[in-house]
């Protein structure tokens, strides 16, 4: 456990370089105090004293501002910047090495039982309020954009921007199919909206030219 938290101790200086003593990060780094008291609830929850580790799942957030189901499984090294209102679900499997932005939601998509939360990769960085949701795969050495949704599996060493979340870039290199233009996003009730339009208008003319051959006859 000392070895942990001289771990942590060090990885706050390697990530952040605001970081000046170890008493200041450790009396002031919300981010550490929060997986500090993650890794005792996750203990407790692992011994199925369920209501000890919610309960103090529920005091770190009202310490710390940062809500961590004590059921969720975090790795080595994990390091939330300016933590406040992130949100990590039970189910949530998180690797080594992995940082999070103040914002970011690690949730589910409803009310379906078992595996309901993502499972995130080794080195994995997601930026201020994106929200990655369900039983998806975030892969080793990925970004996610900030504010950005991912609903789906994200391969490994790519780069996801949009609502929703799209792969921009892979291996380093630009996925031109995938590229977004900011200025020209997709709007699925604009395109659903135009549709309907294009069918009443249809309507309209069957209806007109019936109209026309009664009228005739």
């Amino acid at each position: 456990m000392r070895n942990l938290i001289r771990e942590d101790l060090n990885n706050v200086f390697d990530q952040d370089p605001a970081a000046r003593s170890k008493f200041e990060v450790i009396m002031t780094y919300s981010g550490l105090h929060a997986i500090w008291a993650h890794r005792v609830a996750h203990w407790l929850w692992k011994k199925k004293l369920y209501f000890f580790a919610r309960a103090l799942s529920q005091f770190s957030r009202f310490l710390t501002g940062i809500e961590i189901h004590p059921g969720a499984q975090i790795g080595r090294r994990f390091f939330m910047d300016h933590g406040m209102g992130i949100v990590i679900g039970e189910t949530c499997e998180i690797g080594d090495d992995v940082t999070l932005f103040q914002g970011v939601t690690l949730g589910g998509t409803g009310k379906e039982k078992g595996k309901r939360h993502p499972t995130i990769g080794n080195d994995v960085l997601i930026s201020a309020g994106a929200r990655v949701l369900g039983s998806i795969n975030i892969g080793d050495h990925s970004k996610i954009g900030a504010g950005s949704v991912v609903l789906r599996d994200v391969p490994a060493d790519s780069t996801v921007v949009g609502i929703p979340g799209r792969v921009v870039r892979q291996h380093g290199q630009k996925v031109h199919h995938h590229d977004l233009d900011h200025a020209d996003l997709p709007d699925p009730v604009a395109d659903k909206i135009e549709k309907l339009e294009s069918e009443i208008n249809r309507l309209k003319k069957a209806v007109q030219d019936l109209e026309l051959s009664e009228e005739k006859e």
